[in-house]
């Protein structure tokens, strides 16, 4: 607990200061610094229907599926 001994005031005390912490990414973005850089893989369903060029309906029809079954396959394994 915190001085004032209320569960609340020690919670405060904990926070993550979100300002600091906007302050800062704003700061590295426009230093041009890259500090994350993301490349998920595309399951294989997707990229298929990706290169076709067909909606997920089109798709879905195509292969004889539900467009949740299809959904579920470019989703890839949870």
């Amino acid at each position: 607990m915190s001085a004032s001994g209320s569960p609340k005031s020690a919670k405060r005390a904990k926070a993550i200061d979100i300002g600091a912490e906007l302050l800062a990414s704003v700061r590295e973005m426009k230093s041009g610094a890259m500090a994350r850089v993301h490349n998920p893989e595309i399951p294989q369903f997707a990229s298929a229907r990706l290169a076709s060029g067909l909606s997920q309906a089109a798709f879905a029809a195509l292969l004889g599926v539900s467009v949740r079954t299809l959904q579920d396959w470019e989703q890839g394994p949870a």
